[in-house]
């Protein structure tokens, strides 16, 4: 019996706002066979380090928190 963790982002989204929200899968595997997972989330924010991120969510990072989308995002948080 082999037990494994697999730790994987399934689910990458971005908001209109520019906020991207990141969903981690974190599985428990025997013998290639799924036994258990959970889900977390979370949300980087136009503005944010996301140097930290999976690839692939810094690559939409990236593109899409442009220095206008940053602008827009800090003036419509209340004050």
């Amino acid at each position: 019996m082999t037990l494994e963790k697999v730790q994987i982002v399934d689910r990458i989204e971005v908001l209109e706002t520019g906020v991207v929200q990141v969903r981690t899968k974190t599985a428990i595997m025997e013998d290639g066979v799924e036994i258990s997972s959970k889900f977390h989330r979370h949300v980087v924010v136009p503005g944010d380090d996301y140097s930290k991120q999976d690839a692939r969510v810094q690559a939409i990072c990236k593109a899409t928190h442009t220095a206008a989308v940053v602008a827009a995002y800090k003036v419509a948080l209340p004050v």
